[in-house]
C-alpha cells in the first residue's frame, strides 16, 4: 500500500518517521516535524492506512500496518531512520523495532505500552459520533462540531477530532479517516504484543502523566523487550501528550534524537525512571 506522507528537511540528514496514532493524521505533526527539520533531521510523516489522504482498506491489523511501514521505509531508501509512534502508531514502531532491528537506529513511543487493552469507551464514542452527523445535510465545520459535541464533549479532542473533517466543495463534507475500516477492526487495535524478542538500541518512552495507558506495572516488560529504553512522564499531560504539552514534548525527543548527553535534563520537575544500566 502506497502511503501518504508529509516531507521536511533535507535528504542525507538523519531521518526521522512519525506515526500517528488512531484519528490521527499527518497534518497533526506539521509544526513539530519543521521544528525537527530545522534542527538538520529529514522527516517523514505518514498517513496510515484508513486514515488521511492514504489508501482505504478493510484489512485494518498491527500485521498490515507493521507491513506498510516496512514498504515505505523500502521505497524511499531511508537508512538507519529514528521512529516516533503515538498510541496506535507506538505499537506499530514497537512491533517494527522488534522484527527490524537492523533498519532503525532509535525509537520513540509515545504514551503505549506493549500489554493488550480492553476495549475503550473513548473510541467508540468518537466513532459513534462520527458516524451521527448526516455530512450531505451540514452547511458548516461548526454545524459538524455542535453535533458531535454530545459524545465528545472535551474541547481539545473534539478539535482533534475535528481534523479528520474535509470539504470536498462548497457545501460538502467528508471524513478523511475510513470509519467503516476502523470500526470493524477496533478491538484489533487493542493487541498486545507478546515476544522473548529484544531491541537493544537506545529507546524513549514518553508518558503522559494523567494518562493510564503506561502504568508502573507494564516497566517490567518495556524493560525486557526495550533494555535500553527510558521512561518519562510529562505531568500534568495526557495521552495527547504531544498536544498537551508542545514544548516539552518537543525539547524531550529532539534532545533523545540528536544525542545530547544531557537530553533529559530539564526533566527534573517530572519523573524520570531510571533504565538501571
Amino acid at each position: 500500500m502506497q502511503l501518504f506522507h508529509r516531507h521536511f528537511g533535507e535528504k542525507g540528514n538523519q531521518p526521522i518517521i512519525i506515526l500517528h496514532g488512531i484519528f490521527g493524521v499527518s497534518d497533526n505533526w506539521v509544526t513539530y516535524s519543521k521544528r525537527l527539520a530545522q534542527e538538520g533531521f529529514e522527516v517523514f510523516v505518514l498517513d496510515q492506512r484508513n486514515h488521511g489522504q492514504s489508501p482505504r482498506s478493510d484489512v485494518f491489523n498491527y500485521l498490515a500496518l507493521t507491513d506498510d511501514l516496512f514498504d515505505f521505509i523500502d521505497e524511499h531508501e531511508i537508512e538507519d531512520p529514528i521512529l516516533l509512534g503515538h498510541s496506535m502508531g507506538g505499537k506499530v514502531a514497537m512491533r517494527f523495532a522488534l522484527e527490524n532491528d537492523q533498519l532503525i537506529s532509535k525509537l520513540i513511543v509515545v504514551d503505549i505500552s506493549l500489554k493488550a487493552y480492553g476495549p475503550r469507551r473513548q473510541h467508540k464514542s468518537i466513532i459513534k459520533a462520527m458516524k451521527s452527523v448526516d455530512l450531505s445535510k451540514v452547511k458548516s465545520r461548526q454545524e459538524v462540531e455542535e453535533q458531535v459535541s454530545g459524545l465528545i464533549p472535551e474541547l481539545r479532542i473534539r478539535q482533534f477530532i475535528m481534523k479528520n473533517l474535509h470539504r470536498k466543495e462548497k457545501d460538502e463534507f467528508e471524513w478523511k479517516i475510513y470509519v467503516p475500516g476502523i470500526e470493524d477492526n477496533l478491538d484489533t487495535l487493542f493487541d498486545g504484543i507478546d515476544t522473548i524478542t529484544r531491541f537493544e538500541k537506545p529507546t524513549l518512552f514518553v508518558k503522559g502523566g494523567n494518562s493510564d495507558y503506561i502504568l508502573l506495572e507494564d516497566y517490567e516488560q518495556i524493560r525486557y523487550n526495550f533494555p535500553n529504553a527510558e521512561i518519562i512522564t510529562i505531568a500534568d499531560a495526557s495521552h495527547w501528550v504531544h498536544v498537551e504539552s508542545p514544548e516539552r514534548f518537543y525539547q524531550l525527543t529532539m534532545g533523545f534524537a540528536s544525542g545530547e548527553a544531557t537530553w533529559y535534563k530539564n526533566y527534573k520537575d517530572d519523573h524520570r525512571e531510571e533504565s538501571g544500566l
